[in-house]
């Protein structure tokens, strides 16, 4: 059942952590002890790491644990905790193999089917083990070989029955892997176990493969359902708990917290609430990623933490860049009031890149973040229905820490009237600033406009904007008709045009 809809039990036994991080968060503490889970999943997808782990967990808390492995050597299994960097000094790993007279012929039945004699003896001897060492812990690896040996789905499902309660009479928590050889599943233990965890992998034309599970089931206990992201890396396993924006509670935005540039304030009626989210919007080289970093820097000076997430633009560029303009990111970046991190979209899953925020925020108690841009944070998923769902779950969390966001989203084309977004987060933000090229007299020039802002009045005009020796906003152009489209009107006097200085 989900966490959402049943309370959680205060006689409730204490909970088996597994060793896996974050797993143990979306379990909301770990396995109930003493009943048997089924960990399904193809392939290569991490299964055995994910069952090391959790014998691991045990025998580091001095708990005797027990490793049966019907399909996979114990030299194999070594191998695969060397390349993670464990011992497995503590884990007992008991094979059930079959020899090497099954190659040479020797083993002859004449009453019995082979079958019914191996799956027998292959029972028989795990259970013996089982009973010598006593284990709290054990793990079956796996249900595709006792099911080629039942021969029939009647007699496959009593021996699992068998299983499940031998291990409940003798205090063992055990997780049994399946790897989903049968084309329907195997729904005959999926209905025994007490738990359900699925795992998947998804294959990328471009970039690592992205992988996943979810709780598909847990009797009588809460979990944290949907689907969570989760890498394999060095170490071991690591999954990222999704966001869910029910759990938090917005803040009140209590303050505005000001760019440094009276100008460009006087455009958001004093400045930005804390705890809402902006985003910038326009083509490419308008000055999006500037803008956010002119906010940056002003957090930092008057004393406040911020985060920088970027996609497309390197770090040693946006130093150079931003430096030339007047701004301190390396100075305040030193001082450790400001985290710049290069985001990898083909190597990173939203699900660890929300994670990523989620703890800087949390570790920082950072005021400002920046996103930049969500052109590449799309790029990093699958469809882009999921993008705007996470975003959400995402800018909630943010809200609900009273963190001011800054979104940088580029629009397709240069010039025109003919823009368009190729992410729309226009309505989940609670403020939009459109940046937009311009021409006039043989000469390029840059306007930005408040288009919407839901913490209070701003103003309607469209200014000149420049970036030139640092971030200029000028006065608004009330003598252009269209400068919007790209291609605007001169409305006043000529004198006017030439004279002005902010045009």
């Amino acid at each position: 059942m989900d966490s959402r809809t049943t309370p959680e039990s205060a006689a409730a036994p204490a909970l088996l952590r597994t060793g896996v991080p974050g797993l143990d968060s979306i379990l909301l503490g770990g396995f109930a002890p003493n009943r048997l889970y089924l960990l399904e999943g193809e392939p290569g997808c991490g299964k055995t790491t994910l069952s090391m782990q959790f014998l691991l967990e045990g025998a580091r808390r001095g708990e005797k644990v027990l490793y049966i492995t019907l399909s996979e050597t114990a030299e194999e299994l070594h191998q695969v905790a060397r390349s993670h960097g464990w011992d497995l000094a503590g884990v007992h790993i008991h094979e059930v193999i079959p020899g090497e007279e099954v190659l040479s012929g020797e083993e002859t039945y004449t009453v019995f089917h082979p079958s019914e004699i191996e799956l027998n003896e292959a029972m028989r001897g795990f259970l013996k083990e089982v009973e010598h060492l006593q284990p709290t812990r054990v793990v079956l690896d796996s249900l595709a070989e006792l099911r080629l040996l039942a021969g029939s789905a009647l007699r496959y499902r009593r021996h699992v029955l068998a299983l499940k309660r031998f291990f409940a009479e003798r205090r063992v928590t055990a997780l049994v892997i399946d790897d989903r050889s049968s084309s329907e599943g195997d729904q005959h233990v999926q209905s025994i176990a007490h738990g359900l965890i699925v795992m998947q992998q998804e294959e990328r034309q471009h970039g690592t493969d992205r992988r996943k599970l979810r709780i598909a089931k847990y009797r009588a206990t809460p979990y944290r359902g949907g689907y969570h992201d989760f890498v394999i890396r060095k170490g071991g396993l690591q999954v990222f708990e999704r966001l869910d924006g029910q759990e938090h509670r917005v803040a009140d935005a209590s303050h505005r917290l000001r760019s440094g540039i009276p100008t460009l304030d006087e455009l958001f009626g004093g400045g930005i609430e804390s705890g809402t989210s902006t985003l910038l919007t326009g083509a490419p080289g308008t000055g999006k990623s500037t803008l956010a970093a002119q906010f940056v820097d002003a957090a930092a000076r008057r004393g406040d933490n911020a985060a920088m997430f970027c996609f497309d633009e390197a770090t040693p560029t946006l130093m150079l860049r931003t430096q030339a303009l007047g701004m301190d990111l390396e100075g305040h970046r030193k001082a450790g009031k400001l985290k710049i991190q290069k985001i990898e979209p083909a190597e990173l899953s939203p699900g660890e890149f929300i994670q990523m925020v989620r703890d800087t925020v949390e570790r920082m108690n950072a005021k400002v973040v920046v996103i930049d841009s969500l052109n590449g944070y799309l790029q990093a998923m699958p469809d882009e229905r999921f993008l705007v769902i996470q975003l959400h779950e995402l800018l909630s969390f943010l809200a609900s820490r009273g963190v001011m966001t800054l979104m940088v989203s580029t629009q397709a084309g240069l010039i025109g009237s003919h823009m368009t977004s190729v992410v729309d987060a226009s309505y989940l933000a609670d403020n939009v600033v459109l940046l937009r090229f311009f021409e006039s007299e043989g000469a390029v020039h840059q306007a930005i406009s408040v288009l919407k802002k839901r913490g209070g009045r701003h103003e309607r005009t469209i200014r000149e904007f420049s970036l030139d020796q640092g971030v200029h906003v000028g006065q608004p152009l009330n003598y252009f008709k269209g400068v919007l489209t790209g291609v605007p009107e001169y409305r006043g006097e000529r004198k006017d045009l030439r004279t002005k200085g902010d045009r």
